[in-house]
């Protein structure tokens, strides 16, 4: 990882992690290679991993991805939320705005261009049960939608971006996916098995942003073709992809503060224009309704549709659409993930995870609602079955079909055109920021010709496919490879509850832990306390201070409990490892019981030299530890005073004394 004064300067003329940098470039090339020599061959090799994949382990999509949902809430809902995504003293680096506008662009901006008129009218006509084009059809249709685009998707994505956030900013390691996996495999993390795992991650996001650029210059294209009459060809797609690139690559040339944040506002603003166009030229109280029945519907059936495989009803539905997108999204996730926890330093666990999941989705709800019902209004109930037509021949063209049947078409089908532009940049020069990270060992800064470097290849990958045919074969490769990285995603979430719970023992120790006594009346000096903090005592000197120190203070405070007429005994039980207690007597309620335990410890490790078992036990300390009746209280009294273990016993029956009295 880069140090602070490498951070703060100028980045080095070269600054790359050798093996996945150098690794990385060759596989994509040798992979892109075969899909453009074989695009038949690496289309039916690819679709057959695919279709194994969705079918024989679509239960496992499922579970994985129900899984990472009550995972990421669990987590904002339990203490951990309290935790940051940093320093405890740090502060987010970018306002809600710019925070919002950042996730919603490089997460799911374009594909709500696509497919916010396409699939609800897909769904509405072909269903995945139930007769098609009714009310109930139309019910479903949304219902689905939503499903698609909700907070399951953004789980996934939070999932892999908590862990690097957490893992980069908490603990300094690289913002790397091979950081997730420090808890279970250490230090190897900067050898294979971390390379490994960045590799992979590096060709999902190369092969996932250069699919989706190839793909989506195609609706450009039907944009402009709509509006301008520009021919739709290969070549003007071809040119389509440079002209994005060009952008992509000045926007991630001048930075995250500089570029990408300033075109992921403008995306927000484009979005919420059209959107709000959409809902008062459409049928705004129909829009407004729906929106209210759609979400009460999704939350209503969020957990029967979370599991539902179709298996007794056996679709092909449900790998073609469901799978498909759980797929989909774990194959995003390195890319999505890691940029989203590069946007997100300084937010605590819970803000991050209620900013992630409610916010995009929310806005995703309103997108939906409106494109969808008003496309499904336009069929169902003012008889534009061309719109439906449109849909089924050519999902491209579906955006600019719909707009024809509100006013201004040619103003809205401008602005939608520039905003699919807009939001492919953005998901280029993030993905570009996020491969060079990834290639560079995790710098926040790294030399303007690797970014460039990484801008143009996803553009290059892009046309080459899209020349060749290959495209189909390279998305098919990045579904496919999405399983093994469900399993990666499973072992990121063991690794960071592993380390959460560490860290949150580490702040109830702080917390609650009791310590030596000390200040002006103590007749410890500081050099004694030292001395007591850093002694590791044997059994013997355990026990010898327990007769010689604790015995008489806990006889004393019995003593004088006598007096004040309290049934209070003390007693030594040799047997039991030579604990001493004090026992207060309540009648018919809970009586009070304070008792110290020599307890062993295994030496730490800068003792330990020897490995033998018998020199293991030799080397074991013992702590005298303060058990109340319900159990051990983690804390220690070796060397303590005599008044000072009276004072603590006083401390614990006065609490015990409060308990009662607040349950009488």
């Amino acid at each position: 990882m880069a140090d602070s004064s490498t951070r703060a300067g100028a980045p080095p003329r070269v600054l790359i992690n050798p093996p996945v940098f150098f690794a990385s470039s060759l596989l994509t090339l040798a992979f892109v290679g075969f899909c453009v020599a074989a695009p038949e061959v690496a289309t039916e090799m690819f679709g057959a991993m695919r279709d194994w994949t969705l079918e024989s382990a679509g239960w496992f999509y499922v579970l994985a991805v129900a899984g990472f949902l009550m995972f990421v809430v669990v987590l904002a809902l339990t203490n951990f939320g309290r935790i940051k995504l940093g320093p405890d003293h740090s502060t987010p680096d970018y306002s809600y705005v710019s925070w919002f506008a950042m996730l919603f662009s490089a997460g799911m901006g374009i594909g709500l261009m696509f497919f916010g008129v396409a699939e609800p009218i897909m769904h509405y006509t072909t269903p995945p049960v139930g007769d098609p084009q009714t009310a109930a059809a139309a019910r479903q249709a949304m219902r689905i939608t939503f499903f698609h685009w909700g907070m399951h998707a953004w789980a996934i994505y939070a999932v892999v971006a908590l862990s690097l956030a957490y893992f980069a900013y908490r603990h300094d390691l690289p913002l790397t996916i091979r950081s997730s996996l420090y808890p279970l495999v250490g230090e190897r993390i900067h050898g294979t098995i971390g390379h490994v795992v960045d590799i992979f991650a590096v060709l999902g996001t190369l092969f996932g942003v250069a699919t989706s650029l190839g793909f989506g210059v195609i609706q450009v294209n039907a944009g402009l073709s709509y509006l301008f009459d520009v021919p739709t060809s290969i070549g003007v797609q071809v040119v389509l992809i440079a002209a994005i690139t060009a952008i992509a690559t000045l926007s991630v040339g001048l930075g995250l503060d500089s570029g990408i944040r300033r075109i992921s506002e403008l995306n927000m603003v484009l979005a919420v224009l059209l959107v709000a166009f959409v809902l008062v030229a459409g049928p705004t109280v129909f829009l407004l309704q729906t929106l209210v029945q759609n979400t009460g519907m999704y939350l209503s059936n969020l957990f029967a549709m979370t599991f539902n495989l179709y298996a007794y009803e056996p679709t092909g539905w449900i790998g073609g659409w469901t799978l498909f997108y759980w797929a989909w999204w774990i194959a995003w996730s390195p890319f999505v993930g890691m940029f989203i926890a590069r946007v997100s330093r300084g937010r605590t666990i819970r803000e991050f995870i209620i900013g992630v999941l409610l916010v995009p989705v929310g806005f995703t709800f309103m997108w939906m609602t409106f494109f969808g019902d008003t496309a499904i209004h336009l069929v169902m109930m003012q008889g534009v079955t061309q719109l439906a037509d449109a849909v089924a021949a050519d999902t491209s063209v579906a955006l600019f079909q719909f707009f024809e049947h509100l006013p201004l078409s040619g103003v809205t089908s401008l602005l939608a055109t520039i905003l699919v532009v807009t939001f492919f940049v953005t998901s280029s020069d993030s993905g570009s920021l996020v491969v060079d990270m990834l290639t560079n060992g995790g710098h926040d800064t790294s030399p303007l010709w690797q970014r460039v470097f990484w801008s143009v290849i996803e553009g290059v990958i892009a046309a080459a496919l899209l020349i060749a045919g290959g495209l189909g074969a390279l998305q098919t490769a990045t579904i496919a490879a999405a399983l093994p990285f469900a399993i990666v995603m499973i072992l990121m979430c063991w690794g960071l509850v592993r380390a959460l719970r560490i860290e949150m023992v580490k702040r109830m120790s702080l917390r609650d832990a009791r310590v030596t006594p000390h200040g002006p009346h103590s007749p410890l000096g500081w050099q004694q306390r030292l001395r007591t903090i850093v002694h590791q005592p044997g059994r013997q000197e355990v026990r010898r201070f327990l007769a010689e120190t604790v015995q008489p203070a806990l006889e004393e405070v019995a003593a004088e409990l006598r007096k004040q007429g309290r049934d209070a005994r003390t007693s030594e039980d040799d047997a039991d490892g030579g604990r001493v207690w004090l026992e207060i007597l309540h009648g018919d309620e809970v009586d009070f019981f304070y008792s110290i335990h020599p307890r062993a410890y295994d030496p730490p490790s800068f003792v330990l030299r020897d490995t033998r078992a018998d020199r293991a036990e030799a080397l074991k300390y013992y702590h005298a530890e303060v058990h109340l009746r319900e159990g051990g209280q983690d804390y220690d009294i070796m060397g303590w005073s005599r008044p000072s273990i009276i004072n603590d016993v006083l401390d614990q029956y006065e609490r015990h004394l409060h308990f009662l009295h607040a349950v009488r």
